[in-house]
């Protein structure tokens, strides 16, 4: 089927796609995320023009392709270059340690994306709050096969474009406690999706602008404007602080110790700008963070309250 729009692009560094563009996956089963077997990437999204299914393949070392199809498809393809990190600056990075400059060494494609779609970010987010990634990654696929539309074009398979901000809110009480959501994050999806139109507008501010704006919401804390802005607006700086195991990955991984949130601030502090794109790089250097001794976050089966 022929596209709806295409863009060829020339990236002005090195992008490895599914490293850079994987971090927008909201688990193995996303049903907005598909990686095809010719390695091309396909993700349903909605556009303010309307839903969109992108088509991304890698040519080269610098060199893309874009295709999509559905009424959002041009504002699709133009959102591309950014979405293959075009904003990342990361030319001025210094690793600083032994095992960050390998692995940033070994990983020169590693980009963080900026997809422009802030409020299509925060509801998995939200998702996300105080329960497992796990349970959370299953009731965002629940939702969307129930309440996303078919995303337009030749998929590989049958994928869903997320709801509209309308479509959240209409989601009846019951169908939420179906998915496996407590009353506290379906609220708060609810409530910023009235908000939606407010919420978009982070993607036009400065990074400190944008936190202070999500973090205005209703139940958004600092946490999840993190999340949001390491993949909506490319913020190679957020950090998720407040993460159950984020202060303890990077303590070990940087001092060997435990840590918590404030000292990770301060082991993290000679990357400033860059703080994200550190806890991504050590992600990649092979190491796991302590060994599990604690107790772990357990799995809560709201469906059976």
């Amino acid at each position: 089927m022929t596209p709806d729009a295409r863009l060829d692009w020339r990236a002005p560094h090195s992008c490895e796609l599914p490293q850079t563009v994987g971090s927008l996956r909201r688990g193995p089963g996303d049903p907005a995320y598909l990686t095809a077997p010719d390695r091309t990437i396909w993700r349903a999204t909605r556009m303010a023009e309307g839903p969109a299914t992108m088509r991304l393949s890698q040519r080269g070392p610098d060199e893309f392709r874009c295709e999509a199809w559905g009424p959002g498809a041009a504002a699709a393809v133009a959102s591309a270059p950014e979405l293959l990190g075009a904003r990342d600056g990361a030319a001025g990075f210094e690793p600083r340690l032994p095992a960050l400059a390998e692995a940033h060494r070994r990983n020169p494609g590693l980009r963080v994306p900026r997809s422009g779609r802030v409020f299509e970010a925060l509801v998995p987010a939200i998702l996300e709050q105080k329960v497992i990634t796990l349970q959370a990654h299953d009731s965002w696929r629940v939702l969307l096969r129930r309440f996303g539309e078919p995303a337009p074009g030749p998929v590989p398979r049958p994928m869903r474009v997320p709801p509209s901000a309308e479509g959240w809110r209409m989601i009846p009480s019951w169908e939420w406690h179906r998915a496996g959501v407590d009353p506290q994050r379906s609220r708060t999806i609810v409530r910023v999706a009235a908000l939606a139109e407010r919420v978009e507008e982070a993607a036009g501010m400065t990074p400190a602008e944008a936190r202070a704006r999500l973090t205005l919401l209703p139940g958004v804390g600092s946490w999840t404007a993190a999340e949001v802005a390491q993949r909506a607006l490319g913020d190679a700086d957020a950090v998720s602080v407040g993460d159950y195991h984020l202060a303890n990955f990077v303590g070990h991984a940087l001092e060997g110790r435990d840590m918590s949130d404030e000292e990770m601030l301060v082991a993290l502090a000679p990357w400033a700008g860059q703080r994200y794109r550190v806890i991504r790089l050590l992600g990649l250097t092979g190491h796991r963070g302590r060994p599990r001794r604690g107790p772990r976050m357990s799995f809560v089966d709201h469906r059976s309250r």
